[in-house]
């Protein structure tokens, strides 16, 4: 038999699937096939018909409370998503770790829709053991992007939807959220996948930098175009020169797993931690090799652990420079990493006086950064703010907290 459509593909995958009791390769993805079989072995009926339950104003509110962080991160992106995706009859869904709705993009043509009105409330689960196979199912079972269309879905009642979601991971590398995009009735007229996947990748990396209040956060891509952009590498380096986590981006350019435990920053980068400390006092960005020999554009800051947004840098002395104004020409040749590694440990202080404050705590550098700016400024606390790019509340609740001296701020 010829087929010459994927909904044929996909008819005859579910009759060897579930009449004939055979694997059907090759007619739909391994992903799908693997959900089908997830599902079976629950014992869930393909004709059963889906109950939506009605969600209580208490158990939505407990559903936002929990997930305050991720909304945190995520609230930019969702807001520009839906207003580029307003002109098509799609919704916009974002889901927990456990499958349960926390976002869900209101349609004014919901009548037209009979199961989506019902199925994307704020506190409905959409986990494989309640809806069987979908993209947000799929995706939370595999850490993986994935499109799941028509009869591909494991309960017949839902062969109208079409839907495309992609994962996001938090700091453990668990998968803390699920965005989905999906239609009912139609099917997509453009590449979803490809959309879901670049928004899921751009909250995920705010939700890193957000977990992320005692590391230094290491920006970099080969193109300093792409800083700032879903295509920029992040690496989070704890207090004793660890690699506590990658992105994905930063994944792929060293060659590595994103949440392996135990790699060092020097092996794994080419840097110490001192030379990381190192940059994030130097504005602009800055070229440097990694260990595999890459040239990369590269922009370190220091989190604050109090008085700051999440995601905002608190970085040692002025602000770096934003990407479209670097201060380092994009055509400069990349030095060698010893070059590099020269320069940047020309700019630590000498080792004898910085022993304790390599080994000391992330959080102790933030202290030790307001003592030294507040002198600097002769005391001046509007100054030091405007310095360090916090508010002035920052510096008095650490002014309230130190013991006492003799020095006494300027109050201004």
């Amino acid at each position: 038999m010829f087929i010459n459509s994927r909904a044929q593909r996909i008819a005859m995958a579910r009759q060897h699937f579930f009449e004939e009791g055979l694997r059907p390769t090759g007619l739909v993805s391994e992903a799908v096939i693997q959900s089908w079989m997830r599902c079976t072995s629950e014992r869930h009926q393909v004709s059963q018909t889906l109950e939506f339950n009605h969600v209580s104003s208490s158990r939505m509110h407990a559903t936002l409370a929990r997930n305050q962080e991720l909304l945190a991160a995520a609230s930019q992106e969702l807001s520009t998503m839906e207003a580029s995706l307003s002109g098509m009859e799609c919704r916009v869904l974002l889901t927990d770790a456990q499958g349960v709705i926390v976002h869900g993009t209101h349609n004014p043509l919901a009548a037209h829709e009979p199961l989506l009105s019902k199925a994307t409330r704020v506190g409905v689960n959409l986990a494989e053991s309640r809806l069987g196979t979908t993209a947000p199912g799929i995706t939370k079972h595999t850490h993986q992007a994935c499109t799941v269309t028509g009869a591909e879905h494991y309960f017949n009642c839902l062969q109208a939807l079409e839907c495309a979601a992609a994962p996001i991971h938090n700091v453990e590398g668990q998968v803390a959220a699920v965005l989905d995009i999906t239609v009912e009735g139609r099917s997509f007229n453009f590449d979803a996948a490809s959309v879901v996947g670049m928004y899921a990748t751009s909250i995920e990396n705010r939700l890193l930098v957000s977990q992320s209040r005692e590391h230094l956060v290491l920006r970099f891509q080969a193109s300093p175009a792409f800083l700032g952009t879903p295509m920029e590498a992040l690496a989070g380096i704890t207090a004793d020169g660890q690699v506590a986590w990658l992105n994905g981006v930063a994944s792929r350019l060293l060659g590595v797993p994103a949440f392996a435990k135990g790699r060092d920053a020097a092996s794994l980068l080419g840097l110490e931690l001192q030379q990381i400390l190192a940059m994030t006092r130097r504005p602009g960005l800055q070229a440097m090799r990694l260990p595999n020999g890459l040239g990369v554009w590269s922009q370190a800051n220091l989190l604050a652990q109090d008085g700051l947004p999440n995601g905002h840098a608190f970085t040692y002395g002025v602000a770096p420079a934003p990407v479209n104004e670097t201060r380092v020409p994009a055509t400069e040749p990349l030095a060698e990493n010893a070059q590099v590694n020269e320069q940047l440990v020309a700019d630590v202080p000498h080792p004898t006086a910085t022993d304790g404050l390599v080994r000391a705590r992330l959080s102790d550098h933030h202290q030790q950064l307001i003592d030294s700016t507040l002198a600097a400024c002769a005391g001046n606390i509007s100054r030091a703010a405007r310095s360090l790019g916090v508010s002035r509340g920052v510096l008095y609740r650490h002014l309230r907290n130190r013991p006492s001296t003799s020095d006494k701020p300027v109050l201004s």
